[in-house]
């Protein structure tokens, strides 16, 4: 958009932010463009406007996501993301309000149309402002009370690393494992955190006691028998509100405050962070009917989602959990399905990596090394 489009606000100062201007894209330009506007302004949207400066639509975090889902890649215009959001009747036509509208009536809004960002709009239908839900309750606070994060594995593929060390807590840029995730959990507003341990849980008992030195309340669920990947769960007092659980093994920069909202928006019993993952074939696949070969299909590429170690939950999950059971994550998600749970999968863009392999650990310290996660 030119330039002098903006003459009329450049002097603007709005109630909420300073410059609309930097949250404006165009229907032409690339998913990829969108991604930028929303991560740089920090408020989690960026504005469609048409010539006159007239808003098209908006476009969140979620409706990056969910195109990601759809198989839209980010080299894709953002006419594709439109025409992917028209079809979701809920959200057809942006939710605006005139500029002066009082704080009150906007908070009120946004309760009852469940978004947390408002267009504003001057008498000419040109957007000058956007409400943000988060000034106006002055919260920053993830809407996710606590977490759990599950450190009891052995790490057998790391060996001999883990012989003495439980992989949680090996060194990454000289910080252990949990330490990371931890410090990104309190800086998330998240500070009620469990540790479910097994293998070698004094070490991690010693590093961070009750946690106060980390700026969150620590407990520790023992495992005497490996429960699983979501036995260890049964062990806890049934939550009162979402609880977070993440691999003890993960280091990511995930958004949790973006997952938590696609979660709420979603009204789900479990959100699964996933992964997109491609598999390329190096030979020719042959497929067949019987003995009566239909296709032929040249070193094909496979694309997955896969599961990312990160959930949420909310405490009607917990019924699906037997104290000292043995269960793993695939199985309670399969119980859940079974009796018609809302289930979804959130799509990471951030970076993320499990460290369960040498490899991805001498990766994990040449990605600190050259910066590819925030500290």
């Amino acid at each position: 958009m030119a330039a002098s489009d903006w003459r009329w606000r450049e002097e603007r100062v709005g109630r909420f932010i300073d410059n609309v201007e930097r949250y404006v894209i165009s229907p032409n330009d690339l998913i990829n463009v969108a991604i930028r506007c929303i991560d740089a302004g920090a408020i989690g949207i960026c504005l469609v406007l048409d010539d006159s400066s007239r808003l098209i639509s908006t476009i969140t975090d979620g409706d990056v996501r969910r195109a990601m889902l759809a198989g839209i890649g980010f080299d894709e215009s953002v006419v594709r993301l439109l025409e992917l959001k028209e079809k979701r009747t809920d959200r057809r036509i942006p939710v605006t309000r005139p500029v002066a509208m009082a704080d009150d009536l906007l908070l009120t809004t946004m309760k009852s149309e469940d978004v947390q960002h408002i267009p504003l709009l001057d008498d000419l239908g040109r957007v000058v402002d956007v409400a943000l839900l988060g000034k106006l309750i002055s919260s920053n606070v993830l809407p996710v009370i606590s977490a759990v994060i599950m450190a009891g594995g052995f790490g057998s593929r790391l060996r001999p690393l883990t012989e003495t060390v439980p992989k949680p807590m090996l060194p990454v840029g000289g910080k252990p494992l949990l330490e990371r995730i931890i410090n990104q959990l309190q800086s998330s507003g998240v500070h009620n955190v469990s540790i479910t341990t097994h293998y070698l849980p004094d070490k991690i008992v010693e590093h961070f006691g009750g946690g106060q030195d980390f700026g969150v309340n620590l407990s520790y669920v023992h495992e005497e028998q490996p429960l699983g990947t979501a036995g260890s769960l049964g062990l806890l007092d049934p939550p009162q509100d979402t609880i977070l659980v993440i691999n003890g093994d993960i280091l990511t920069n995930i958004d949790f405050r973006s997952m938590a909202n696609f979660h709420r928006s979603h009204d789900a019993a479990l959100t699964i962070a996933v992964r997109h993952y491609e598999v390329s074939v190096p030979y020719g696949v042959v497929i067949s009917d019987g003995e009566r070969v239909s296709e032929v299909r040249e070193k094909p590429r496979l694309d997955f989602f896969i599961n990312a170690g990160i959930y949420l939950m909310e405490p009607r999950v917990w019924p699906f959990i037997s104290r000292g059971e043995h269960l793993d994550m695939p199985r309670l998600i399969e119980r859940l399905i079974e009796t018609g749970a809302t289930v979804i999968s959130f799509p990471l863009r951030e970076y993320w990596l499990d460290v369960g392999r040498h490899n991805d650990y001498e990766q994990a310290e040449t990605d600190i090394q050259n910066g590819k996660l925030d500290e």
